[in-house]
């Protein structure tokens, strides 16, 4: 039972980690990824890109520890839909990884360009493009179409284990679906990533792993709950 507990605080904080990492590395990020001159600002602003990019890493190991820590529990429902969170999740930490890199990569591309005695504008934005490109793609499938999909079978699991309350499974399950389906959308146009709609489609998930958090850190998981399922083991 302590155990239980324990688990269930470190899963809480993980997922608070991760949350405040993202945005922490969204903002900082800005000079390369939003402002239009950022073969300049790019490189005028190094030290901050690469902060950014340690808290994105932050971020994956963040979402690696949440799946690891809860595979013990969520196993004891149901192996095999445990063992495909934990892959799913490792599959939006490669994804979100690969953004990463494209980042850095945009930062070398700045201070090259900077660094040239007379570049051609035209050469370093093109590949500029494609950085960006890479970049909006690993956004769009690792934090909302892989992210909907482990969110869902965790919460799937929590529902009927009652690992914790139900009100939280369910805005998990409804957080889920809602956050692939505005990856789908995007990924066809209906609206863009950073658009109300896609806002408003992700925040049941958003909501749900700040509740969750919250509830673990308090809480832990469920005591009954566990000791139901290792009985049943």
């Amino acid at each position: 039972m302590k155990s239980a507990k324990s688990a269930g605080k470190v899963v809480g904080l993980l997922f608070i980690l991760a949350a405040v990492s993202s945005i922490v590395a969204l903002i900082l990020y800005s000079p390369i990824l939003q402002d239009t001159g950022y073969l300049n600002e790019g490189a005028a602003h190094a030290n901050q890109v690469i902060l950014g990019a340690l808290m994105e890493l932050i971020l994956v190991v963040s979402a690696v520890g949440t799946s690891v820590t809860m595979f013990p529990f969520l196993r004891r429902y149901n192996e095999s839909i445990a063992l495909a969170h934990v892959l799913f999740r490792f599959m939006e930490a490669v994804v979100i990884t690969v953004g990463i890199v494209s980042i850095l990569s945009l930062l070398t591309l700045s201070r090259d360009y900077v660094a040239a005695a007379a570049p051609d504008p035209g050469a370093y934005l093109a590949s500029g493009t494609v950085l960006h490109a890479v970049h909006d793609w690993t956004f769009m499938l690792g934090p909302n179409f892989m992210l909907g999909i482990n969110t869902l079978l965790y919460s799937y699991i929590f529902y009927h284990t009652k690992l914790v309350p139900r009100f939280i499974s369910i805005l998990g399950m409804t957080g889920g679906v809602s956050v692939f389906l505005a990856s789908l959308l995007e990924m066809f146009g209906v609206f863009s990533q950073l658009s109300v709609w896609g806002a408003l489609l992700s925040l049941p998930v958003a909501a749900n792993e700040m509740i969750l958090a919250v509830y673990l850190i308090v809480k832990g998981f469920n005591e009954s709950a566990v000791a139901r399922l290792s009985a049943a083991k």
